[in-house]
């Protein structure tokens, strides 16, 4: 599936339905260069989820865990992971197959250890259709 986004508000309102169709077990794989929108389509998935603490990249903190939505809510980002041995320090598997939905930014630098069926988001931009312009690719192939 393919979704064209012409503003930032419609890649968060994306964000938001997907989290509201989210059920534990879920992993979201999100896939994009620096400054796509990854962050915005995360922000939009915590407030599907009824978070409303402020949502940031945990570019430096690997992991950020929220607890108060309907389902627990685990944001990774994996693009400084130099070792994926890293991620089983963190315990990875059991966030990927416990009790809440994850997001993994990043993901495809950590393919072998993502579980089979993902969901992944890819954003990308077209500066030709517009600054604001973002493609969305969703499908289960990471």
């Amino acid at each position: 599936m393919v979704i064209e986004s012409r503003q930032p508000q419609e890649t968060f309102e994306l964000g938001k339905k997907m989290a509201q169709e989210a059920k534990p077990g879920d992993v979201i794989c999100l896939l994009g260069d620096l400054g796509v929108g990854k962050t915005v389509f995360t922000q939009g998935f915590a407030t599907g989820l009824g978070i409303t603490e402020p949502i940031s990249s945990p570019t430096f903190t690997i992991i950020q865990e929220y607890e108060e939505g309907r389902i627990p809510f685990y944001h990774f980002d994996v693009y400084r992971i130099s070792d994926i041995e890293e991620m089983d320090e963190i315990g990875f598997e059991e966030y990927v197959y416990g009790d809440g939905v994850c997001l993994i930014e990043w993901a495809n630098l950590m393919k072998e250890i993502i579980p089979s069926n993902p969901k992944v988001v890819t954003i990308e931009k077209d500066l030709q259709q517009g600054f604001d312009y973002r493609k969305i690719t969703i499908s289960n192939q990471l």
